[in-house]
Order: C-alpha cells, then structure tokens, then sequence
C-alpha cells in the first residue's frame, strides 16, 4: 500500500494542468460510481490528477491507481479497496480500468459493500458502458471529457479567462459576446493554431505534435479498439488501411463495397470497423434526420481538425476542415444532422447552419444561420465560425 501512496504524492506533486477544464464543475462528485471517458491524448490522467490535488492534496484519504501496474495482475481490485477503506481510505481514482480483466465485476463488489468508498474511473471512449456492463447499470455515472474547445485553447494562449456560452446565447447575442471578447483579443490570431493542433493539450509537450498524434491514433486502433472489441491482431491492418481511406477521400458517403474490396473483407465487417473508429473518436457519422446506425451515413468526417492534418496534411480542404471544427464542436450538446439543399447541418430540431468559408457566395436565406470564416464580428444571421468555439 505504502508504494502506492508514495507514487501518489509524486504524481500530485508534479502534476501542472496547464487549464483547469469545464467538466471539473460539471461532475457530481459526491455520487459513489463515477466514470470518466474521453479518447487518447485529451487528458483524462491529468484531470485525475488535478482533481486530486484540488480536493485533497496529498490527504491520504485519496489514492490514484492505474491498472496498468503490474500487481493487479495477481491480486483482485475489490481485495485493494478493502484494504484502503479499513485504512481510512474513502476516494480511490482508477485510471485505465479496462486493463483490470474482472474490472465491472470488482466495481459492483466494491459498490455493494463500501458505502463509504467513492470510486472515479477513467476508460476509453470506445467503451460501452451500461451495454457491455449490466451490473453497473443504474449505479456508475458516466462523463465525456472531450479535447481542447477553442475556448480553452485561447484561454490558455492568451491568459485570458472567457466563459463557455449555450447555442441559444450565441445564436441571439452573437455580437455582444464576440464584442466583449474583442475587446480583449483578437480570436482569429489564434484560430488556424487551433485547427491544426489545438484539440489535443499534448501540443504543449516538447515532441512533434503529428508524429505524437498519429502514434496515439495508432494507439486508439492497436490497444482501445482491439482490446475492448476482442478483434485478433490479424485485422489490425484493415482497419488502418480503412481510417487511412476514409481520411484521403475526405468528408462523403462512402462506397462501402469498395471499401471492402481494399480491405479485402465483407461489407458488413468495414460498416462495424467504421463504428468501431466513431466510437474510439477518430471518425463522425453524419445521418439524414430519422436515420441511425447500422444504416450507411451519408457523410463520413474525421472527428476533429487536427487528425485531418496528421494523416493526410496535403490533400487538407479548407471547406472541410471547418466543417470538421463545427461539427466537432456542436458535438457536445448537439444532434447534428445532414443538410438540405443551402446548409451544411441541421442541428436539433431542425435550425439550419450553413459553414461558410471567406471567398463563399450565397443568397442570404434568412431560415439558415450562416456561420463565417475570417468575421470577427457579425450580424443578423452571419455569426463569426469561431465563436461556436466557445459552446464549451
């Protein structure tokens, strides 16, 4: 136990969030089963770290573990906590849970008979939760922590500390808000950055971004999907080569028996590995309203700017990379939807949003917002893109 906590005071010691994220004051944290999911790379350890160092310091009553150590591989999670909690233990922040074999199982032991103990567990974005793990339905709390918005980005290379805004607000206040900001900072000096590198905090690391992101996609398909889905290692190739098409050919429907004829598998297995990407957050799927999964998208889209610079950076299109940053955006908190003819998306209920780059020329339809690149500030129905940055 003594090892654990000593690696714990390390870890809380050297630990500097470079942003303090929204989901911090979103979570519950009082409730007794809380998971936290998010992809590769958006920073689910730190954020374990941080809320660690924020409510306890070094107060032994919490400990960090993460399954990756090897002395789960002999002894049982549930037997662990039992030990902490007879110690005084009363918050144990698990990182990496899916790497624990018996890991739902020991959580539900835990849960039924520590009703003193609070339990916050990270797993990956292709998890699913309450599907593939019935005895936590009903008890564990699920949370996405998602990468970098633009905001944060900002905040964090500008110093400043600018809010997050509803949908509503900035779709009736657009000009206030982006007034208030501009006051303080120019967004558009800082934008294209974000777009390029800005999802993943790992940029501030001094290593090449690309070659970092493409090593933890590589890591999403090799470890997350694989291990989670049970997919032999055999396959490990097609669903590279599947991303790495999808990404060349850009934002579209996809021909899925041609997909499978160069992956050299069946139509039914590319449509599961494409849901298998969406899950691990490495694609989007874009369905005409009323439409869902297992039927084919109509559009496929890489889930975030910066993965269409990392794999394919010359063939990038502008168009669709902001489309990508909206989409990706309005994720969150959205149902989005694929447009009709004079709009991109249609988000919830049915608002229309067309995505408009500098040089784009349209007849102002005064039933779709457009959203402009390159404004600063807008007006009516023209709302600056990279205030749908600040959602949250």
């Amino acid at each position: 136990m003594e090892a654990f906590y000593r690696t714990h005071r390390y870890l809380i010691e050297h630990t500097e969030a470079p942003i303090r994220r929204g989901l911090m004051d979103e979570i519950n944290w009082l409730d007794r089963l809380i998971c936290i999911k998010g992809t590769r790379g958006v920073g689910k350890t730190t954020f374990l770290l941080q809320y660690a160092k924020e409510k306890f310091g070094i107060d032994r009553s919490c400990l960090y573990l993460n399954m990756n150590n090897l002395y789960f591989s002999k002894h049982r999670l549930a037997d662990f906590a039992k030990e902490f909690v007879k110690e005084g233990g009363r918050v144990l922040l698990i990182d990496q849970v899916f790497k624990y074999d018996e890991w739902s199982h020991d959580l539900r032991e835990c849960y039924d008979k520590y009703p003193e103990l609070r339990i916050v567990f990270t797993g990956s974005s292709v998890m699913r939760l309450k599907e593939e793990n019935p005895e936590l339905d009903g008890i564990a709390k699920e949370y996405y922590l998602r990468g970098l918005s633009f905001r944060e980005f900002l905040n964090l290379k500008s110093g400043h500390n600018f809010r997050s805004y509803s949908l509503n607000e900035i779709l009736a206040n657009h000009q206030e808000i982006a007034q208030e900001v501009l006051k303080e900072v120019h967004p558009m000096n800082f934008f294209q950055d974000y777009l390029h590198h800005g999802f993943y905090p790992f940029y501030l690391e001094k290593r090449n971004f690309s070659e970092n992101l493409l090593k933890t996609m590589n890591m999403m398909i090799e470890v997350d999907i694989l291990l989670i889905k049970q997919i032999e290692q055999k396959y490990l190739s097609k669903i590279k080569k599947l991303l790495y098409l999808l990404a060349v050919d850009g934002p579209g429907a996809p021909n899925v028996s041609q997909l499978a004829t160069e992956i050299q598998t069946s139509r039914a297995t590319v449509m599961n590995y494409i849901k298998y990407l969406a899950d691990a957050r490495l694609i989007n799927m874009v369905y005409p309203k009323g439409e869902e999964f297992p039927k084919k998208p109509a559009k496929l889209m890489m889930h975030n700017s910066n993965l269409m610079y990392a794999v394919y950076p010359m063939k990038v299109n502008e168009q669709d990379v902001l489309d990508t940053f909206f989409m990706n955006t309005m994720y969150k908190d959205h149902k989005l939807y694929m447009g009709d003819k004079g709009s991109s998306f249609i988000v919830d209920e049915g608002m229309r949003f067309r995505i408009c780059t500098e040089k784009c020329k349209f007849k102002n339809n005064p039933e779709v917002y457009y959203a402009m690149h390159r404004k600063e500030l807008g007006e009516g129905n023209l709302i600056p893109l990279w205030l749908f940055g600040f959602l949250y």
